[in-house]
Order: C-alpha cells, then sequence, then structure tokens
C-alpha cells in the first residue's frame, strides 16, 4: 500500500490518509482499517439519467468523487474485492445527500480514509504495517502433486494464491516410460518457469535483495524430485536466481495438492523449525506455548474477554515474559465501545505493563486457533491462583459475579 498522504494530529488522532493499494493483500489492509463511522472519499461510477423533454431520456455512466459515511464493508477473499457502503455526506449535482451508495474499492485507484472518532494507536499501527511493502512476502509455497501445482505467496496476514499450474503427464506403464519422463519434465520446466516470474516480479515490487524462502509440500516424493530438478538446472543454467534460492528451500510433507493443505503443512514441528524466523511461525510457536501452559494447567494461560480483562488489571501481562494474543477480527466491531475496550487493553499492555502483544491475523492458522478461544488470550507472567480460588470460593457460596448487586 503506497501512502500518498498523511494528515493526522497526533494527539488528538483526527485527520486523514490517502492511500493507493497497489497488491491484492493491500485489500486485506484497508478491509482492516476502514471502519463503520469512518468517512471514505473515492472515485465512483455512477449511470445518470436527464429528462431530455418529450419523453426521451438519456442515461450516461460518468465518474465522480464521492465521500460516504461507512455503514458496513464486504471483503471477499477468493477475488480480493473490497466494497464499503454507506450513505453520501458530500452532496453534488448528481448524488444527493443521505443517499446510500457502495464504493467499489480496487487497485491502483486511491481514496481517503478519514476516522471521525479519531485514529487509535491500533489504527495508526494498522496504517503502519499496511504501508511497510518490506515486511509482505515471508515466504513462497508450493503444493503439488504429479502434473499440478499451486503457487501462493504467504504473508504476515494471508496466503495467496498466485499461479496454478497443470501439465498433462502420461500414467507410468510398460511402453510408456519416455512419454511419462517427457511429460514430468515439461511439467517441471513449466512449473519452474512460472514459480521464478512470480517470485523475481515480487522481488522487484518491494525493492528488496532479500532472499524469501520457499516452501514445496506434496503427498509421496513429487517436491523431492522437483527440488532436484530446480538444483540440476540451476547449476546447469548458470541462473543466479537460482543458485540463491536452492539453500532456502525447504520440502515438507502435504495430505494433498490444494492450497488448504498448506495449513497443516506450516503447523507441522519440521516445518516451524525450519522457519523460525517468519512472523506467522514465531506466533504459531506462542500459540503452541500457550497451548502447553494449559495442559500442564500451571495458571499461566488465560482466555477470554473477561478472564484477560482481570489478568490485566492485576499485572500478569507484562514484564518477565507476558503475552497478549488478540484477534485482529475484534478491531472490524462495528460497536465503536467495544473497539475502544480492546484498544484501550492493548495500550495498557504494551504502554504501561510492558508486556507483549501479538495482533494475529484470522486468515493464519495461529489467528483461527484464537478464534476457538474467544479470539483473544493471554500468557502470564505468573498464574493467578488466588483469582481462581476466589472464583471457586464463591461459586460454592452460590455468588457469581453479576449477583453482588442483589446481595443485601
Amino acid at each position: 500500500m503506497k501512502l500518498l498522504r498523511q494528515q493526522i494530529e497526533a494527539k488528538t488522532g483526527a485527520g486523514t490518509a490517502t492511500l493507493l493499494p497497489e497488491e491484492p493483500e493491500d485489500m486485506w489492509h484497508a478491509y482492516n482499517l476502514i471502519q463503520p463511522t469512518d468517512q471514505i472519499r473515492a472515485k465512483a461510477i455512477r449511470r445518470i439519467s436527464k429528462d431530455m423533454g418529450g419523453g426521451a431520456v438519456t442515461s450516461q455512466r460518468i465518474a465522480l468523487d464521492l465521500t460516504i459515511a461507512v455503514t458496513s464493508t464486504d471483503f471477499d477473499l477468493a477475488s480480493n474485492e473490497l466494497h464499503v457502503a454507506g450513505r453520501v455526506v458530500s452532496e453534488n449535482e448528481h448524488v444527493k445527500l443521505g443517499s446510500h451508495h457502495t464504493l467499489d474499492l480496487e487497485l491502483n485507484r486511491k481514496f481517503t480514509l478519514e476516522k471521525v472518532d479519531g485514529w487509535d494507536s491500533v489504527a495508526v499501527g494498522m496504517l503502519a504495517e499496511a504501508c511497510n511493502t518490506g515486511s509482505r512476502a515471508e515466504m513462497w509455497a508450493v503444493v503439488m502433486g504429479e502434473g499440478i501445482a499451486n503457487i501462493c505467496l504467504i504473508t504476515e496476514h494471508q496466503t495467496i494464491l498466485r499461479n496454478r499450474v497443470e501439465v498433462s503427464v502420461p500414467r507410468k506403464g510398460k511402453g510408456h516410460m519416455e512419454q511419462h519422463n517427457k511429460g514430468l519434465e515439461k511439467f517441471h520446466s513449466t512449473l519452474l518457469g512460472t514459480l521464478q516470474r512470480d517470485m523475481e516480479g515480487a522481488k522487484r515490487d518491494a525493492q528488496t535483495e532479500k532472499t524469501v524462502p520457499l516452501l514445496l509440500a506434496s503427498a509421496g516424493f513429487y517436491a523431492q524430485a522437483f527440488l532436484q530438478f530446480v538444483k540440476e538446472y540451476a547449476v546447469r543454467s548458470g541462473n543466479k536466481f537460482l543458485q540463491a534460492l536452492v539453500p532456502s528451500i525447504v520440502v515438507a510433507h502435504s495430505a494433498g495438492e490444494h492450497v488448504h493443505n498448506l495449513a497443516e503443512v506450516l503447523a507441522s514441528p519440521a516445518c516451524t523449525a525450519k522457519l523460525a524466523d517468519a512472523k506467522f511461525t514465531r506466533e504459531t510457536a506462542l500459540m503452541d506455548t500457550f497451548m502447553k501452559h494449559m495442559r500442564l494447567e500451571d495458571g499461566r494461560a488465560a482466555y477470554g474477554p473477561r478472564e484477560i480483562e482481570r489478568a490485566v488489571e492485576s499485572g500478569a501481562v507484562g514484564r518477565g515474559g507476558g503475552v497478549l494474543l488478540i484477534s485482529n477480527t475484534l478491531f472490524r466491531s462495528h460497536n465503536l465501545a467495544e473497539r475502544k475496550r480492546w484498544v484501550a487493553l492493548v495500550d495498557r499492555v504494551k504502554d504501561v505493563e510492558g508486556g507483549e502483544v501479538r495482533l494475529l491475523s484470522s486468515l493464519h492458522e495461529s489467528g483461527k486457533r484464537l478464534e476457538a478461544l474467544g479470539s483473544i488470550a493471554a500468557i502470564l507472567t505468573y498464574p493467578l491462583e488466588e483469582m481462581e480460588e476466589e472464583e471457586d470460593e464463591d461459586v460454592a457460596n452460590g455468588v457469581h459475579a453479576n449477583d453482588e448487586e442483589m446481595i443485601i
């Protein structure tokens, strides 16, 4: 995402940001940034009808700038299309004030976002992350079978299908080995050419010399056979890009050749050990640590809104190993008070308690695991045994937190 202009007051959070989405993932960032009650200005195409008199009516499509107060957003993950609905707040000759309109945000079409209630710390952090092009690509992955492969770009926030390669490979059999081998070589050659174009293009766009790891995953030996082909071609051709890439290639087992099979592969110990520097890998490791404390029942794992707020209030999510794990879905709440609740919690953990905060993407495996726990959890610096004992005592006495006002 390119930041064209930013005017945000540091103290009040008032102001606007003008953004230009350049890549499919930028639409995901825009989806997370745009909230109900925000105002967004962008170009729109409207069909305008004009009465020519005598019963004749002409109709034409025109482009115009529209500003709407956002009421809802709809993000299509498959096509990376973002639709923002709202009421028009800036009248012009073609559109009435207060009328409903939907803006279709597209790549390479700028928009200006104003947060009427102010840019809070989480929104400012999201904006900075969206415009940090150097941190987009975490890893490339090819999940494959015989004659079929899906090329994916795995970023900090989602897995994007970049290309699909299919080449007919004749089956093995008596008298067919030569045709089989030729078909397999054609498949490998086509896949390598497509993969190299995708990787080099992304590298140019990011303006970085960093070599991003490549994961090859398959059932059987398909991934290993492709790796051997890449190694031999890199030496034979003297291709410097491939020679630099080979040491970073990781081979893993996959249950199939489909994109959804990647989730299990990325969570496997063999994969996380070799890709320890990737953001999603670190977050997977934190979720594993959280689940370990859950299994041990050592009092250092807490989850759910109420439990986490009590833990933070008690200072148990702070310096010395405290980690707050929170899903980005909580910050898309249509309830402003609810959003402010989580922003205040994040600010307290970071700025007051000195703990670590991890905002997990709902599109990665770790984020999905967190959503099953209520979208918020924490690794505590020390167990809150006294709190647990008090709760047990209250339950034993028939007293609940919500009943306190009723006690005489």
